[in-house]
């Protein structure tokens, strides 16, 4: 067998792979590229099916990039998955506030979950920055409500949460608002490589110089 070892040829030879589960399917660009990371991190074609855009959501997720804006992930798992070299060139910075002992504190006095009540007590960190969730719905679903109700004003969304309770309801709310740009996908799948994916790609397009 001939084994492919070097990690350039081995990426190019995965995408062009995966360049052909995307025939026929209608994504610009920008929009590809994004799907074709997740569908790289993920080894799932299906991702292809189910991946929604706002309109010029890509373009504007690379512009906020550009301008230095930072990130809030609802865990510490996409934080850290998030490339920070490239972030940090951009003068960016990704934060997770779920393990805060004031978050820790309130939630438990509220009886909710730590990344729910991260929205309210990062109000103002939200303003204007990129929201990444790729774990918690409570965090998509009481970041929507607060838009909603206009208590923070986020820049962006990026909407991964993954499991069998909420995570496709608090999708469906997120793409059925246009309040703010966003990207998600539809049903179960999601999760923490998927958003980290996400951000990545976005990153790789705002920074195409460092590769």
């Amino acid at each position: 067998m001939d084994i492919i070892r070097e990690p350039q040829k081995i990426e190019e030879k995965s995408m062009a792979i995966i360049e052909e589960y995307l025939q026929g399917l209608n994504f610009n660009y920008g929009e590809k590229q994004v799907v074709k990371r997740v569908i790289h991190a993920t080894g799932d074609p299906s991702y292809a099916q189910i991946m929604v855009f706002s309109p010029g959501a890509v373009e504007k997720g690379i512009s906020l990039l550009s301008q230095g804006k930072d990130l809030i992930t609802d865990v510490e798992m996409v934080r850290v998955g998030i490339n920070k070299n490239k972030l940090k060139e951009l003068e960016g910075e990704a934060s997770c506030f779920i393990h805060h002992s004031e978050v820790i504190k309130g939630a438990g006095e509220e009886g909710i979950t730590r990344a729910a009540y991260t929205v309210s007590w990062a109000r103002e960190k939200i303003n204007g920055n990129i929201m990444v969730i790729g774990n918690a719905p409570t965090f998509l679903f009481a970041l929507l409500d607060s838009i909603k109700k206009s208590l923070v004003s986020p820049a962006f969304i990026i909407g991964a949460p993954v499991g069998f309770v909420g995570s496709s309801e608090a999708k469906e709310e997120l793409e059925k608002q246009d309040i703010v740009p966003f990207i998600t996908l539809r049903g179960i799948k999601g999760g923490s490589p998927v958003a980290v994916s996400i951000v990545n790609a976005l990153l790789k397009m705002s920074n195409p110089s460092q590769g």
